[in-house]
Parts: C-alpha cells; sequence; structure tokens
C-alpha cells in the first residue's frame, strides 16, 4: 500500500482506484459543499491483499486471477463457495504496516467510531453498474489498529457473498474488473439522516432519528416530505415508523430523555436506541434543520441537474450541528468526461504521452516518432520495427491474441486494443493517459492530469521507453526474494526479439517454447518478402543473417533447448511486404502454415539450410516445429525435407508440430506415426477455429474464450493422446498467460511444458508451483485414506 488517497486531493484520473462514490464525494466537495473528511485505501490494496492469502485450495489461491464465474443455479453449492471465500478473507492477516498507516491518518480526527464505506467502480468493460444497493454495506468499527483491520476484511469479503456473486455473474462482470475501495471517515452523534431525491416535478427527502444506518436496515420507516419544484414549499409530510436509532455513544437520546432501553451493537461503537412512544410520534427533522436540507437539495439541483439523489446526515457537533452530504449520485456533471475511451486492456502497463495518430487512408508509416502513443485501426506483424519505439499502442480493432496484444506483450508495451473510433476521437499531438491494466484511454487536459504516482514514469535514457512504477514490466524480474519452490512441470519462454534476450535468459525458464521466426526475422527483411529476396538472388545473404539470429538465441539459452518455429504468416498479415504473387484469400485462415511450403518450398528449405549449418557448429540445442499442419500428407512432406538436410542424423534434434487445427484432435495418432516427436497445443489458432470466431475481431471477445468447454476439452484430449503416444506435449498459446486458473487442470491432465510471454513468467511459474503443491496434497491425503 503505496498511499492513502485524501477526499480533498483525489483527481479525476484516480476513478479506478478510489471507486465512483468517494470521487463523487471529492468532486462536490471541491464545488464548496459540506463533505466529512476521509480518505481512500485504495482497490490496489484489496488486491494485493488477495494474493496474500496462504491457502492450498485452487479457488482461494488462485483468486487474484478468477474469473469467480461459478454455477449460480446450483444454491447450496453456491453458498457453500461464498462462505469458504469470506471465511479465507475474514481468517487472513492485513499487513501491520498497512494498518498502522491508517491507523495513524484517522488519528488527526476527533471521535470515537470510523466508518468504512466500500467504494466501487468498475473497469475494461462496458456494464453499467445497476443497483448494488444492498450488496456492499458500511462497516464500523471503533479506532484500534484491530478493530481497522477486522473492518478492512469484512468490507472486502463483501464482494464474495453469494448474492454479489451472482450479481456479478448476471451482469457479465468479471472479479479482474472490480475495483474495491474504502472510504474511511469520521463517524459523530446524529441528529438525524436521510437522503434527499430530486426530479423534474420537485423532490422528496427521507429523515429518521440518529445515524442513517435505521434506514439502510430497513428497521425503521423514515419521515416523508415532498417538495414543490423551485419554491421549497412542503406539499406535504408523512410520519414515518421509527421505533430505534443508532448512535455511536450513549449520550445523544440520554440527554433528551427521549429512549427506552440501549444496547450496544455487533458493531462495538455503536449503540441501538429504543426510543419513547412520545418520540416516536414526532418528525425526526425539526424545521430549522429541513428547511437547510431543502435549500442544500435545490442548491445541487440547480447545479447538477434535476434528477439527483444525496444521502446526508446532521451530526450533533460540539456547539452546533452540521449539516453533511455522506453519498450523491452520478449526474451527467459529475460523471467524468476524462475516461472517454474504453477497450480492452491488451498489455500492462500506464505511460502518459503524445498521440500519434495512423487513419486507415493512410499507408503505413517509414518511421514514428519515440516515445509516443500509437493509434491505429489495426497493428499487423510488419508494423513490428516500428513498435520498438512507441510508448504505448492503441488499435481499433483486435482481442487479446490479436498480433496487436501479442506484439505489444513481448515489447513491454502497454496496450489496448478494440478501442472503438479511437482515431476519430483522437488527434496527433493530444497528451494522453494509457491504461493496460483496465483498458482505459485518458485525455489530459492540464498539468494536474496526472496519472496516480505518475512521478514513478519516466523515460529510460538510452530506450526513451517508458520505465513503469510496475517494474516487472520491462524488467521481468520476479517481485520476491525468496527462494522458488521446485516445480516438476516444464516452465518455457515465447521470445522473438533479440534484444530481449539479456532480460529474459536469467529467468527459471527451461527454454524456448516458441522462437517465432517470422517476428524475428521482420527486423531483417528490410520491408521485403522472404520470397522477394531469394527472387531476387539474395538466398547468401539471407542464409546469414538467419543463422545468425538464430544463434544468438540457442547460444543465450544453452544447453536449454530452442523451439524454432518455421515461418507462418498469411498474406494480409503483412500487407506491406508483398512478393507479387496473388493471393486467393484474405481469410481468417489464409495461405500459411506448411501448406505454403508445398506451393512454394524455396523459403523452408533455406531455414533448414540455416539450421543445419548452426547443428554442424554445435548449436545443438534447436527443435523444430512446424506451424498450421493441416495433414498427415503435409507432415511428410516437410519432414522428408528435413532429413534430406540432415538434421535427423543428430539424436539431440527434434522435430515437432504445432497442434492448432482441430484435424490434429482426430489424427495425432497417425501424426506420431508419420514421425511426429512433440506438440505444442496452440490455443490462439484452435480457439478461433473451434469456436468460428476470429482473433482479430474485438466484437468477439466475449466469444472468444479459450475457457470454452469444447476448448478445453480438446487441450484435455490432446493432452492425454500425446502422452498414451510417448511424445511431450507443450501449450504456447495466450491461454494460460490470460487465465492462469486453467493451469491447474493443464497439470492435473499432465502438460510436460508451458511456455508464455516473458511478462507471465513469474506469475505462471507461481500457479505451476500452487498447482502442483495440490496435487501433491491430494495423493499424500488419498495415500494415508488407504
Amino acid at each position: 500500500m503505496e498511499k492513502l488517497y485524501w477526499l480533498d486531493q483525489i483527481k479525476p484520473q484516480d476513478r479506478a482506484q478510489v471507486g465512483d462514490k468517494a470521487l463523487y464525494l471529492s468532486r462536490i466537495m471541491e464545488r464548496g459543499y459540506p463533505v466529512a473528511p476521509g480518505f481512500v485505501v485504495g482497490a490496489d490494496v484489496w488486491r494485493e491483499f488477495l494474493e496474500t492469502l496462504n491457502s492450498s485450495e485452487s479457488l482461494v489461491a488462485d483468486l487474484p486471477y478468477s474469473s469467480l464465474h461459478l454455477d449460480v443455479g446450483n444454491w447450496q453449492q453456491l453458498q457453500q463457495v461464498a462462505g469458504r471465500l469470506r471465511e479465507e478473507i475474514i481468517s487472513g492477516s492485513v499487513p501491520q504496516h498497512w494498518v498502522s498507516k491508517i491507523f495513524q491518518a484517522a488519528k488527526t480526527w476527533e471521535g470515537k467510531c470510523l466508518i468504512l464505506r466500500p467504494t466501487l467502480s468498475i473497469s475494461s468493460g462496458n456494464q453499467v453498474m445497476g443497483n448494488i444497493s444492498g450488496l456492499l454495506e458500511s462497516v464500523f468499527c471503533v479506532y484500534d489498529p484491530e478493530a481497522i483491520a477486522q473492518g478492512l476484511k469484512q468490507t472486502w469479503s463483501q464482494l464474495f457473498r453469494a448474492r454479489s456473486l451472482i450479481y456479478w455473474q448476471s451482469a457479465g462482470i468479471n472479479l479482474q474488473q472490480i475495483n474495491l475501495a474504502v472510504l474511511v471517515q469520521p463517524v459523530e452523534n446524529a441528529i438525524a439522516s436521510g437522503s434527499f431525491k430530486g426530479n423534474i416535478s420537485g423532490a422528496e427527502i427521507e429523515a429518521t432519528y440518529g445515524l442513517g444506518v435505521a434506514i439502510t436496515k430497513g428497521e425503521v420507516l423514515p419521515d416523508v416530505y415532498y417538495i414543490k419544484d423551485k419554491t421549497g414549499v412542503i406539499q406535504e409530510q408523512q410520519l414515518g415508523n421509527k421505533i430505534l436509532a443508532y448512535s455511536v455513544d450513549n449520550s445523544t437520546f440520554v440527554d433528551a430523555g427521549e429512549f427506552k432501553s440501549a444496547s450496544m451493537t455487533d458493531d462495538n461503537c455503536l449503540f441501538l436506541y429504543l426510543l419513547s412512544e412520545h418520540q416516536q410520534k414526532q418528525y425526526a427533522l425539526p424545521e430549522d434543520y429541513l428547511q437547510e436540507v431543502i435549500i442544500l437539495g435545490h442548491q445541487l439541483m440547480n447545479e447538477l441537474g434535476k434528477k439527483l439523489t444525496i444521502k446526508w446526515t446532521i451530526t450533533k457537533g460540539i456547539s452546533t450541528p452540521k449539516l453533511y452530504i455522506t453519498q450523491v449520485s452520478a449526474p451527467p456533471s459529475l460523471t467524468p468526461s476524462w475516461n472517454f475511451l474504453k477497450g480492452i486492456g491488451a498489455a500492462r502497463g500506464r505511460v502518459k504521452a503524445n498521440a500519434y495518430v495512423i487513419v486507415s487512408s493512410q499507408p503505413k508509416p517509414d518511421k514514428i516518432p519515440k516515445g509516443v502513443i500509437l493509434i491505429a485501426p489495426v497493428i499487423t506483424p510488419d508494423w513490428l520495427p516500428l513498435l520498438h519505439e512507441v510508448g504505448g499502442i492503441i488499435a481499433e480493432r483486435g482481442g487479446l491474441t490479436s498480433h496487436a496484444a501479442i506484439l505489444a506483450r513481448e515489447l513491454g508495451i502497454p496496450a489496448v486494443v478494440s478501442a472503438t473510433n479511437a482515431t476519430k476521437l483522437i488527434q496527433t499531438g493530444e497528451r494522453l493517459l494509457l491504461d493496460g491494466d483496465r483498458g482505459e484511454v485518458y485525455r489530459c487536459r492540464g498539468e494536474g492530469d496526472n496519472l496516480p504516482d505518475e512521478e514513478n514514469i519516466a523515460l529510460d535514457q538510452h530506450t526513451n521507453k517508458p520505465i513503469y512504477d510496475n517494474s516487472q514490466q520491462l524488467n521481468y524480474g520476479f517481485s520476491h526474494a525468496q527462494p522458488l519452490p521446485m516445480i516438476a512441470t516444464q516452465l518455457l519462454v515465447n521470445l522473438s526479439q533479440p534484444n530481449l534476450i539479456e532480460k529474459v535468459q536469467s529467468l527459471p525458464v527451461d527454454g524456448v517454447g516458441l522462437l517465432r521466426s517470422e517476428l524475428m526475422m521482420l527486423n531483417i527483411l528490410e520491408g521485403q518478402n522472404p520470397h522477394a529476396w531469394v527472387l531476387s538472388g539474395r538466398q547468401s545473404e539471407l542464409l546469414d543473417t538467419l543463422s545468425e539470429q538464430i544463434k544468438k538465441f540457442a547460444r543465450a539459452f544453452a544447453p536449454r533447448p530452442i523451439l524454432y518455429r518455421s515461418l507462418d504468416w498469411r498474406p494480409q498479415d503483412l500487407p506491406s511486404f508483398s512478393d507479387g504473387r496473388q493471393s486467393s484469400s484474405q481469410s481468417i485462415l489464409g495461405e500459411h502454415g506448411t501448406w505454403s511450403y508445398l506451393q512454394n518450398p524455396a523459403v523452408f528449405e533455406l531455414e533448414l539450410k540455416a539450421l543445419a549449418e548452426l547443428q554442424k557448429n554445435g548449436d545443438t540445442n534447436i527443435y523444430l516445429m512446424l506451424p498450421f499442419v493441416r495433414t498427415v500428407e503435409e507432415f511428410v512432406f516437410c519432414r522428408r525435407k528435413v532429413e534430406q538436410f540432415g538434421l535427423t542424423e543428430n539424436h539431440h534434434f527434434q522435430l515437432w508440430i504445432m497442434a492448432e487445427v482441430p484435424s490434429v484432435l482426430f489424427l495425432l495418432p497417425e501424426y506420431i506415426k508419420a514421425g511426429v516427436q512433440g506438440i505444442s497445443i496452440g490455443t490462439n489458432d484452435l480457439t478461433q477455429l473451434i469456436l468460428g470466431a476470429d482473433r482479430e475481431q474485438g466484437e468477439l471477445a466475449s466469444i472468444f474464450d479459450e475457457r470454452h468447454p469444447a476448448v478445453m476439452g480438446a487441450i484435455s484430449q490432446l493432452i492425454k493422446m500425446a502422452k498414451d503416444g510417448g511424445i511431450p506435449c507443450s501449450i504456447c498459446g495466450q491461454a494460460p498467460a490470460l487465465y492462469p486458473e486453467i493451469i491447474d487442470k493443464l497439470v492435473t491432465w499432465g502438460i510436460t511444458s508451458i511456455s508464455v510471454e516473458p511478462e507471465a513468467v513469474e506469475r505462471t511459474y507461481q500457479a505451476i508451483a500452487r498447482a502442483e503443491q495440490r496435487l501433491l496434497l491430494a495423493a499424500a491425503r488419498k495415500q494415508l485414506g488407504n
């Protein structure tokens, strides 16, 4: 927990950290309206707390990364899961330095009691928050470190009530989209509390004695006043049914002699009073206080709009009572315009920089200014040489497994994809704040519009790239210094850029599970298709350059294996790399994979020659992986070419295929008989082919889901078939990195290795360790049971 957000210092761009309730209170506080002082414990704190929960249970251990979509139709199971989650949170330990920081901040106020108000915002989605009253309730606690820690856990645990879980699922909201912060404020004795609801025809005021918690809990029927528009005249008033009231000590109603009995509540700082019959027959708001509420409400309606709801309380001050606003709804005038664009968060990190817009009518530029945020309709692989210098990427199209997303994650560049109309809404030169974690883009209107903790964002003096406050973005270093647990499942890394080798080679990985040759070569092809190099007689030059590139990876990771995937690209993925041949297809399939080798084997043969020369020079840790294999016949053709170049003569060499075409599900035993020595599951293509959803189309994001039962069933089947055939099975698609919760299943099914982007190595390592630990515990328990 780096900081607390004081209400009078909150900025619009803090919304994701402080939630809507706190943001709106801070905005009306800026306008001079009476709001009690307070500070916010940011949303990142509860996420950090979830990560500290030490449990061997899969559901709890993977909670920070889980989508938490459960079978809400099974009410008994839902109640059990909700109860278990809340129990784990309540029994967890809040770090002492967090509690101390909050306690010291709260000590600046006088009083005996604090209120912890949940304040929520939803990120990375277009969902509109409905009425969540009853889902998340305020928690009261005394000024005591232990009570504060317990109050925080009670507040956080409400997210996992059964009714909350049902709401999140029905609203299509994932746990990762929920930003739950806690607004901490002092609580004073109140004369009366209630609400003011404004509309076009007038207003309605509700009021009860003491604190508003009696209304929230439904324990009283409040007094109601109907106010005529503009004039403030009371048209009608109705006496409520008020038999009790709440206070923070036993003096409020004692002095008035208007109570029957009092008792302390479970909150330990609230007293519950049973009111006398005389008090029950009186209106809670004396006339002068009622007029204060009416005047305040009309001022807000005149400034913010006719449709408005506020909650208020009149505190019993030492000298004179004071009216405070405790909550305000979100009329358009309070809804911040800075969060003007949302998409899908495709690559983590945050950056502030000037926009550089490329519209669809423009050709791909030859050069892009350093450090800018690039905005384009779509990013194809041939943009890679230009992306090394940019600070961030915004694409109008694309999903989590699109080329823009994959390139950004490998390069460590924050990115947002599926940002509709971005090239129309943004102009070159505008100052933007890009948040790749939340899929949000903000427009900076002045020097005051800074990202939270923006002083931690600077440009590297050598690369001119942003240095992020979350340092693992570019360094890929592990964030904890403690010894790593041993894991049996191999962890590999996906790579393509030689300039990342130095940062990645020291990570605890067992090799390179996917060396993307097409992306590696884009930096050396000078904008030309490799077939054009061959046709122009530059084979030798291309051979030498390709060999040198592959050698860098082989030497850096030796003796760990390198799975070099031979060239695989579709014509539409490389629009600027024309080789003069007419393409007959612009579909999601395209003329790529091993089928293209049959049509024109020249470049494939050049790759094989490069691998053979490296093998002869002692680089024996290079395996070959064939992409997008449709038929056994295609594989046999390629295997014969491999044998022709002598690669199989070395016993270290292995020939693998990508398992991404559904036909592999039916033909894997035949492939093994034909000589396949290993498979790597490409979840990106496998998912789009099984579900019929183009991974480049962000609007199909809800359909394109690697966790779909059909996809998970296919993965399970492939792992089993590989095991039965005696060959290793890896997985190199984006699924394990995007959804770490599936790693538990992969390990249980017996996956040999998992290969992910560098930025996902740490969390994947930890997920594998947890999964293996659970398997060992289950086996031990079973053994004890026998």
